[in-house]
């Protein structure tokens, strides 16, 4: 007995010792490496963690920099401004350990992001430069970020590499970036680092703060359940998982279904019913059927399949479920908004009539699989035998808090993960592709994206930030008649944060492809971006964007429009103007003849002869335009009206499925 307490003893001293060793190594966050770029001309701010009260020394330039770690273990460490340049070295001395960062640079240092368009790569448009050895540009340098979420703000980036721009580094990275930064550093001639950090299919409010989504009453009971208790995923899921047991055993796993174990391939299904998937079951019948649903499919391995590890993409289901493949358990989720995607292993299947088994449970609202399976395998869609099993009382079921997020539609889960950990680094400014997830709500946007802008300045805290955004390309079929169109009130929403400081917008309404929501060309789209920060950010004299409406005047049967920046070129060889529609009082708009004069367009219609408003470009896609300045940069999408539009009212959900 002694022999064994001295034995505990031992092992845990040592441990002890082996975690002070390691918690008392200097460590950085992940955007601190070798190749990197620091803001120049700022006060640039490095941190990480050591032991407490551990002494920790940073040689930079020649001068020696000391600080001494918190009681949190962190330490903090602040440089002069510094003129662009390079390559530098930068040492760190701690008590256990030495951290050489090298081939550091001085230049400045762009955030670039939003959803696909942005997150788009080289390789994915089919860059293939002419000549190889232009693209070696060590002085652009990249760093494509890994994507976490989290309910509060998290201190470091989960993963990320510093590249120099080499051409065997950039196929993977952000062509709108690439092209962004190679503009910027050809025409400054100083070091451009870009920090990639995007993800397609994102709408803006996963991108905001809860700080900055808590003046929103459309947030307030996501806000109130999921941001305001500040509990990571981490501390969520542990506690969660202690509760758990008793919670199954009491309320969860009950029902005939586990009585009679429905889960096994040789259960009697004669009397289950059909039901098509995805989709809720309210939609087949059972309105106001809380609590447990079993569904049933059987399926074949593709032929082709060689992986070591099949994927089985259940998506999204609300609200919780249980997966089993040939009465196998092969996975279980919690929270309507998580995407399942469950591994099972290759010796539970057989070549053909392998049965799937999913229980989904329900607990209040709507019920089922009901995520189109984006991604998943053929084998969701269509048909599943279902069964009704437990029933239960939604308003008095125990619903334990469990993590229930998806980095599409859950509001600041990627600000915590991804921005949170970088509002410490300094910056020159930002880039934003984003807006298509948020066109159905076109009208909240105008109120969501200014707010964004201004919560990402403040977090990083260096006065008003440049702040760039593209805006929506032209996309889907063109319309026979003039209309309402989702993507023209988007466009009109992030054309009015012009009206911010600092603020700049690349127009790209000629630029997209009708059948392809990522256009090609991403090269003209980093162009007119960095035009917009040559003016904006760099007080340069360049002529960054197309005509800007100004103004209208009515003239008899015509209506004449001025614009700002009214260097006003038409492509068309006879001197006219498409994508024009004019409309009278009574708010109908037909297609409108248009021609310049005097660097004014000419507006009118036979059939209005008393017109009230002009709309241009106003549409998803208004096909093949013509109005330009003599830089070749297009002419803005805008109307005179303002009229009711039809996204007005439209607000976030919970579930975007269900708007």
């Amino acid at each position: 007995m002694i022999c064994s307490i001295k034995k505990f003893l031992f092992i845990l001293s040592a441990g002890l010792f082996f975690f002070q060793k390691i918690s008392a190594e200097i460590r950085m966050p992940v955007i601190f490496q070798s190749n990197m770029v620091l803001q120049r001309d700022k006060e640039v701010t490095m941190w990480g963690f050591a032991g407490i009260k551990e002494k920790v020394e940073i040689n930079f330039d020649n001068k020696l920099y000391n600080t001494v770690t918190g009681e949190n273990g962190k330490w903090i460490i602040k440089f002069p401004p510094h003129i662009a340049g390079g390559p530098y070295e930068i040492t760190l001395q701690g008590k256990a350990n030495t951290i050489v960062l090298k081939n550091i640079l001085f230049g400045d240092l762009w955030i670039c992001g939003g959803q696909s368009n942005m997150q788009y790569t080289l390789d994915e448009i089919g860059y293939q430069p002419a000549d190889t050895s232009k693209n070696n540009n060590k002085n652009l340098r990249l760093f494509t970020s890994s994507i976490d979420m989290d309910y509060v703000p998290k201190d470091d980036l989960t993963g990320g590499i510093w590249k120099e721009a080499l051409t065997e580094n950039i196929k993977y990275f952000s062509a709108v970036a690439y092209f962004f930064g190679k503009y910027l550093q050809d025409s400054l001639h100083v070091p451009i680092g870009l920090i990639s950090d995007n993800l397609g299919a994102t709408s803006i409010e996963t991108w905001m703060s809860p700080q900055a989504l808590k003046q929103f009453p459309q947030f307030n009971s996501y806000y109130k359940e999921y941001l305001a208790p500040s509990k990571s995923f981490k501390e969520i899921t542990a506690a969660f998982e202690k509760m758990k047991p008793s919670w199954e055993k009491k309320y969860y796993l009950k029902g005939m279904g586990f009585e009679q174990k429905w889960f096994l391939p040789e259960t009697d299904i004669t009397d289950w019913k059909t039901m098509e998937v995805p989709g809720y079951w309210e939609d087949n019948g059972y309105t106001g059927f809380d609590g447990a649903m079993w569904y049933r499919k059987s399926f074949d391995i593709p032929r082709d399949f060689k992986e070591d590890t099949f994927h089985l993409a259940l998506n999204q289901i609300d609200d919780y479920d249980m997966a089993w493949i040939n009465g196998e358990k092969v996975g279980e989720g919690f929270g309507n908004l998580n995407w399942r995607n469950y591994k099972v292993p290759l010796n539970i299947l057989k070549e053909k009539d392998n049965v799937l088994v999913v229980r989904v449970f329900d607990i209040g609202g709507r019920g089922g699989m009901y995520s189109p399976a984006f991604w998943g395998n053929s084998i969701l869609l269509g048909s599943w035998k279902y069964k009704p099993d437990l029933k239960i009382d939604a308003a008095t079921f125990p619903k334990p808090l469990v993590v229930n997020a998806s980095p599409f539609s859950s509001p600041a889960v990627l600000f915590n993960g991804n921005i949170a950990p970088l509002k410490s680094f300094a910056i020159k400014g930002v880039i934003w592709y984003q807006g298509e997830a948020n066109a159905t709500r076109a009208y909240e946007y105008r109120t969501l994206f200014p707010a964004m802008i201004n919560d990402w300045r403040a977090n990083f805290n260096q006065g008003n930030i440049p702040f760039l955004f593209v805006q929506l390309a032209n996309y889907m079929q063109e319309n026979n008649i003039p209309g309402e169109s989702d993507w023209a009130e988007l466009r009109e929403s992030q054309a009015s944060a012009l009206n911010m400081s600092n603020t700049g917008m690349a127009v790209t309404i000629d630029i997209g492809e009708a059948n392809d929501i990522h256009p090609k060309n991403k090269s003209d789209v980093g162009k007119r971006l960095a035009l917009a920060a040559l003016k904006v950010a760099y007080n340069k004299d360049v002529i960054s964007s197309g005509p800007i409406y100004n103004s209208m005047k009515i003239a008899g049967d015509s209506v004449i429009i001025d614009f700002t920046n009214n260097d006003l070129v038409t492509k068309n060889k006879y001197g006219y103007v498409s994508g024009f529609a004019i409309a009278g009082s009574d708010k109908k708009f037909y297609w409108a003849q248009a021609f310049i004069k005097n660097n004014s367009i000419i507006v009118y219609s036979n059939q209005v002869k008393n017109p009230v408003a002009v709309r241009y470009a106003w549409s998803d896609n208004p096909g093949q335009l013509d109005l330009y300045n003599s830089k070749r940069l297009p002419a803005a999408p805008f109307r005179t009206d303002d009229w009711p539009l039809k996204t007005k009212g439209k607000l976030f959900s919970e579930n975007p499925w269900e708007l």
